[in-house]
């Protein structure tokens, strides 16, 4: 459905995006979580073109949209990070606005209208102007209106930035159902927990590189230290059998502090049940298991560092 292949784009000396490439497939929710400054919005601006890349190209459905007028361009929308709204005209007159710049008019955009704003929960404020909207809402609002011509592809930049946490769960279930619409997202957050949330894979940007690009699952192995299984042994009994633990498939690292067993391991679900039958098997007793696993965040913060960005 989309196809990003080597975009570069530099302002300056500074090189905002560097050779990005990823691709979304029909109905494909992609996260792109990044650090301020990563280049996330100007990737998502040269898919929507906005922004012409320097070198490299975006294909959608296999073919690069040549000029503002492609009808090519018609099945992407774009939910920008700043919003596009009048606060002086009422939400419904917001999207009439821009129905008209999508070319709709009469029943047509009235249904679309309509649509738009029963998936965005604002349609009991549908004559309010938009200037008595709280922030939350105009969000939704902002979402309304890149829905009206009925995109295959989304572009959400940061839809969710300082919103209310209702609102924010009503942008949740207006992007789940477009999921189940069989919509394609790609998704902008620094937030990781919407990520995990929403996303069928992960494409991690950071100083405008892709430095991870593969499924939530796969993402999450990238920081195996953290994939960790604690054994709580009935007798320990030493630690000599500890050194033979560590040649089980899978496991990295096995270390025995008392009568805690630490296992670290880049899979749990495939390793954990070697581990288990390796302990039973060698009578190794225990009374107690617990597990964890790399979330997102924590990934996201070994691979691109614990440094605040001021950019």
């Amino acid at each position: 459905m989309l196809q990003v292949n080597g975009v570069y784009k530099r302002y300056g000396d500074l090189v905002a995006v560097d050779t990005v490439s990823f691709r979304v497939e029909p109905g494909e929710t992609v996260g792109v979580p990044g650090p301020n400054g990563a280049g996330k919005t100007t990737t998502i601006s040269m898919i929507a073109g906005l922004l012409a890349p320097d070198r490299g190209e975006v294909l959608i459905e296999g073919r690069v949209a040549h000029g503002d007028s492609d009808p090519l361009k018609r099945r992407i929308g774009l939910v920008p990070q700043e919003l596009a709204l009048h606060d002086e005209l009422s939400a419904n007159q917001n999207l009439a606005l821009f129905g008209a710049i999508y070319g709709l008019k009469g029943a047509a955009l009235q249904h679309s209208m309509a649509a738009a704003m029963d998936l965005a929960g604002l349609a009991d404020r549908a004559n309010d102007r938009v200037g008595t909207f709280s922030g939350g809402m105009k969000r939704r609002l902002n979402l309304a209106a890149a829905l009206l011509h009925e995109p295959q592809i989304l572009l959400l930049d940061e839809p969710t930035v300082g919103v209310d946490p209702q609102s924010r769960n009503a942008i949740f279930s207006s992007l789940e159902e477009l999921r189940r619409q069989r919509k394609t997202l790609v998704y902008t957050t620094h937030y990781m927990e919407e990520a995990e949330r929403l996303c069928d894979r992960i494409v991690i940007i950071d100083h405008g590189k892709v430095i991870a690009n593969d499924t939530l699952e796969a993402v999450r192995r990238l920081v195996p230290q953290v994939n960790l299984l604690e054994v709580e042994l009935v007798d320990p009994d030493g630690a000599a059998w500890c050194q033979r633990l560590r040649l089980v498939e899978g496991v990295d690292l096995a270390e025995l502090e008392g009568s805690l067993l630490r296992v670290t391991m880049r899979d749990l679900t495939e390793t954990t049940p070697r581990v288990l039958g390796w302990l039973h098997q060698n009578g190794v007793a225990y009374r107690h298991l617990a597990s964890q696993r790399a979330d997102l965040e924590t990934v996201f913060l070994s691979l691109t560092g614990r440094k605040v960005r001021n950019a």
